[in-house]
């Protein structure tokens, strides 16, 4: 155990918000201790703590008193247990305080009733009447105060950026050690960016070394695309050394519409492409505030890096075992020949995942400031045609054939309207080429996030990418891979 934090609840509000806090840093396997007095405040701290889990602030949420457990479906699935009715700690086998801790977290009131069978590594809060208000007490073990110590610190953060007692709800997350939430506030709504510096990946990711390390990349790079008169969030408030920005809600309109791709706002994409690609555009980048993030090279050695988590987790996880010594002398061969083709052709700025999670509708907005863009820190300096590829073929929802040809002739239309030397032939070439490596390379992410860390839902992509592989497999760059590729890899079931 840790030492205490003690926490003073003025009113019911406050201890919402702590509730709020602690929503934020419950993982699962945790176990919650809910100790006090009748009245002190227990009920009223897990009804807030679920709703806030739950983003239902309706949620209903009766007092187990009487069934002694009620299970919630939320972010991390929570049951809520009440021992005050509880005959003998035996009965807890009963009503599978294991089994909710293997697959979620647990609240528990009257935690004294369940004796030594509770784990010991559990946390605590122990609620307690003070004056018109209540005080709260917690413990637990270091994991979860570490946890607890960061959302109270990212309490902090939001009101010293204006935002005091603001609502705080888990936004969906990607595959890095990045979090995020939106935050309400005085019928406003900001996103709070919350990715600590150093932290390591937990599934290893030979990429590491390619990306940004800090909020400082997302400062800089936001204000070049707004520099350019595209809609990327602007920072509200921001704490780099704590990794902690407040940046602009664009909302939750994405570029789908019931999960298929809506042609005329790929095609805005398309446009911003060609107008991010259509000048020379600077390799460093100034900082609000002084200093300058340096763009990485998107070089050799990070194709590489990426070419080769096809070879570690997408063979294995399509049946062919383990890539032999000579398969993957082959594959790094044959890949180091297919960028070699790239020297000659263009490059710019590179945002490396331009689709659909990152790409949102802004209906309100004209021109290409319809299209809003997140996620864009790692902006890297390389081929041109990578981020088309992206967006042409992209790993989230179904581009048909005929839209993908649509998207790419008008996005070579746009640069042949700014410049009438734009080369048609030496863009296919590293188009097919790099969809072809970008969809390998995510084959490997998706089969390390499903079979490393346990996240099946990324297996529901693979058919699509292995069909968009094919339509790239058939340029001629492709030809010497592509029979590479049908001899080692078992076709799909």
């Amino acid at each position: 155990m840790t030492d205490a934090i003690a926490v003073p609840l003025p009113d019911e509000a406050a201890t919402a918000a702590f509730a709020e806090d602690v929503a934020a840093a419950i993982a699962p396997s945790d176990l919650v201790a809910l100790s006090g007095d009748l009245g002190a405040g227990k009920t009223t701290f897990a009804r807030a703590l679920l709703r806030a889990l739950a983003d239902n602030p309706r949620l209903e949420v009766p007092s187990p008193t009487f069934t002694l457990v009620q299970h919630y479906p939320t972010r991390v699935p929570v049951a809520h247990f009440d021992l005050y009715r509880l005959a003998d700690p035996d009965e807890l086998d009963e009503l599978g305080l294991d089994e909710a801790l293997a697959s979620g977290a647990a609240l528990v009131e009257w935690p004294e009733r369940g004796a030594s069978r509770l784990p010991e590594a559990r946390a605590g809060i122990a609620f307690a009447i003070a004056g018109e208000g209540r005080t709260a007490t917690v413990t637990g073990p270091p994991g979860f105060m570490a946890r607890l110590a960061r959302s109270r610190a990212i309490r902090a953060f939001l009101a010293g950026a204006g935002r005091p007692g603001a609502a705080r709800r888990h936004l969906q997350g990607d595959a890095s050690t990045r979090r995020y939430e939106r935050v309400r506030h005085g019928g406003r709504t900001a996103v709070l960016m919350d990715w600590p510096p150093g932290i390591v990946p937990t599934v290893p990711d030979p990429r590491v070394m390619f990306r940004a390390r800090d909020v400082r990349a997302v400062m800089a790079v936001g204000a070049a695309l707004r520099g350019l008169g595209l809609s990327a969030p602007e920072v509200y408030a921001a704490d780099p050394g704590s990794g902690l920005l407040l940046i602009e809600d664009l909302g939750r309109e994405p570029i789908l519409r019931d999960g298929e791709p809506v042609p005329g706002r790929y095609g805005t994409a398309a446009d911003v492409l060609a107008l991010l690609h259509a000048a020379p555009r600077p390799a460093v980048l100034p900082l609000p505030g002084g200093g300058s993030h340096a763009l990485p090279a998107f070089t050799a050695e990070a194709f590489a890096a990426e070419t080769s988590m096809f070879l570690d987790w997408f063979l294995p996880h399509a049946g062919a075992g383990a890539a032999t010594p000579a398969m993957r002398e082959d594959h790094a061969g044959l890949w180091r020949e297919a960028i070699a083709r790239l020297a000659d052709k263009e490059r710019g700025w590179v945002l490396l995942d331009y689709h659909s999670p990152n790409l949102l509708w802004l209906e309100g907005r004209e021109g290409l400031a319809r299209l809003g863009i997140i996620d864009f820190q790692d902006l890297m300096v390389g081929p041109s045609a990578y981020d088309v590829a992206s967006l042409c073929q992209d790993a989230r929802a179904t581009v048909p054939p005929a839209l993908e040809r649509e998207l790419v002739a008008r996005y070579v239309a746009a640069r042949r309207q700014a410049d009438a030397a734009f080369d048609g032939e030496a863009f296919a070439e590293a188009y097919a080429i790099l969809a072809a490596q970008r969809v390998t390379k995510i084959l490997g992410i998706f089969a390390r996030l499903a079979d490393g860390a346990g996240k099946s839902g990324y297996l529901r992509h693979i058919p699509r990418l292995r069909e968009y592989l094919d339509r790239s497999l058939a340029h001629p760059a492709m030809t010497r891979y592509a029979h590479w590729y049908r001899r080692h890899v078992p076709p799909p079931p």
